[in-house]
């Protein structure tokens, strides 16, 4: 099973967003599982990708050719797959994911797992694909809000809304997957 992981090109203010990474690298080695995320070697990415790969686990990074140059490409992955925009780097990290994992991030980690929780709500996959947001000190606390308001509103099902997961540990991706 390889796990698609969203998360900052920076590291954010709150050190347990990166305690968080390396916990969740940590899980995500630990059970066997590989990881596809973004290919950076910076912030939050650099954080997972460095802790999956110190314990054993095989990780594959997806990046565009104009990112190699903000964002530098990891060179020590098994995989780095160097595509030629956005929209393919997200196509590509939806095909190699059998599920997706949100840690606290900006604009594009919201954007590229909105996508798969959309594509999820319209059974666009093959079959299910849990998506999960990692609520590190309740980061997405608002948004876990926000979506029970848009269940209640009725612009999404309630079974729309239970498909969507919050977890605060790695630990509870067990129940999960």
């Amino acid at each position: 099973m390889n796990i698609t992981v969203y998360c900052g090109s920076r590291p954010g203010t709150d050190p347990a967003f990166a305690e968080s990474a390396g916990a969740l690298g940590r899980w995500i080695a630990g059970h066997g599982y590989g990881m596809v995320y973004g290919g950076g070697n910076i912030g939050l990415m650099e954080v997972i990708a460095d802790t999956v790969l110190k314990n054993g686990g095989h990780v594959t990074g997806v990046i565009p050719e104009f990112l190699l140059e903000h964002e530098i490409g990891h060179e020590g992955l098994h995989t780095l797959e160097i595509v030629k925009d956005m929209p393919e780097r997200k196509r590509r990290m939806i095909e190699l994911g059998d599920a997706f994992i949100a840690m606290p991030g900006g604009t594009g980690t919201l954007e590229e797992i909105s996508e798969v929780i959309s594509m999820q709500k319209l059974d666009l996959h093959e079959k299910e694909k849990p998506c999960v947001f990692f609520n590190v000190n309740g980061f997405y606390e608002p948004l876990r809000e926000m979506l029970r308001r848009m269940a209640g509103e009725e612009f999404i099902t309630q079974k729309d809304f239970e498909r969507i997961f919050f977890i605060d540990r790695p630990e509870d991706l067990e129940r999960i997957l």
